[in-house]
């Protein structure tokens, strides 16, 4: 009984010589590690860093959503497009057009044969053209400058347009307003829809139109156009309109109708403003096998 009395008479001080040394590493005010300041100004300088950088990247290459946020400014198309400076980029437009990859695969298909190809409102009059929209009104840098370039079957079951769409076109700015790509729309597809038509006049009856993504200005889109049915005085039509990556940013369908009028109408000035092919070059037919065509008479 004594002993375990003296065991814990000495014991005691020395838990009370333990306590103050865990109250003292708690209250310490000695000097804080010196890791954690330079670590903190490391992160600082990295995050400074990405930001700069990714902002001088972005101002440099910003992406075509940014732009639609915040597009740049930009000054106005010129008022005269037959101006030497708006001859000029007309005409870099035009070799960049007949550079374009997708031209080059269109020309060299193995059907290439099956196709030809024209230029729309290339022999309007001119009087008839001061007064047409998309030939008139919007010619010009900035707008539609140059005219539209047309592969078409000779059946005219399809046809591929390729059309440059300028800044001076937009709703939203850097935006193609999408009633300029309905009128392109509807230009397209009545071209298609009216060569399969008897007299080769028509109106369009329906126009049914779905957009799927923005189109961007000041750059080359694709409208692909194919005959879904002919029956009479009407012919239904599809197209889409794409970017040069093929992304689908536009579908439509139409309907045209021959007016019961048309005999007393011309087609000529239509067939002028749509573009008529040259006459296909046939080859000699030979009456007998193995027979050589004829000589040329001198």
């Amino acid at each position: 009984m004594s002993s375990s009395i003296l065991r814990t008479a000495l014991s005691a001080p020395q838990h009370c010589l333990r306590r103050p040394r865990r109250t003292s590493r708690l209250f310490s005010s000695g000097p804080p590690p010196t890791s954690r300041p330079r670590t903190l100004l490391c992160t600082l300088a990295l995050l400074t860093t990405v930001g700069l950088g990714t902002y001088t990247a972005g101002a440099l290459f910003p992406h075509p959503y940014f732009t639609f946020i915040a597009p740049r400014p930009a000054p106005g198309p010129p008022a005269d497009p037959d101006s030497p400076s708006s001859r000029a980029y007309a005409a870099s437009l035009e070799e960049s057009l007949q550079s374009l990859p997708l031209l080059h695969s269109l020309r060299s298909q193995p059907e290439a044969d099956e196709w030809y190809e024209v230029r729309p409102y290339e022999r309007f009059p001119e009087d008839r053209r001061v007064n047409n929209l998309t030939a008139g009104a919007l010619r010009g840098p900035g707008k539609l400058a140059l005219r539209p370039l047309v592969r078409a079957r000779y059946d005219e079951s399809e046809a591929v347009v390729i059309v440059h769409v300028g800044r001076g076109l937009c709703g939203h700015d850097g935006i193609i307003h999408g009633g300029l790509l309905a009128t392109l729309l509807d230009e397209s597809l009545a071209r298609t829809a009216i060569n399969n038509l008897p007299d080769k006049i028509g109106v369009t009856a329906s126009l049914s139109i779905n957009y799927r993504a923005p189109t961007f200005a000041d750059q080359f889109i694709v409208i692909k156009v194919r005959l879904n049915e002919k029956n009479g005085r009407k012919a239904k039509v599809s197209g889409r309109v794409e970017d040069l990556k093929g992304n689908l940013l536009v579908e439509a369908s139409a309907t045209f109708v021959q007016p019961k009028y048309s005999n007393m109408l011309s087609n000529s000035v239509v067939k002028q403003a749509m573009g008529e092919p040259e006459p296909r070059k046939k080859n000699p037919v030979l009456l007998l096998e193995g027979m050589p065509p004829p000589a040329a008479k001198s």
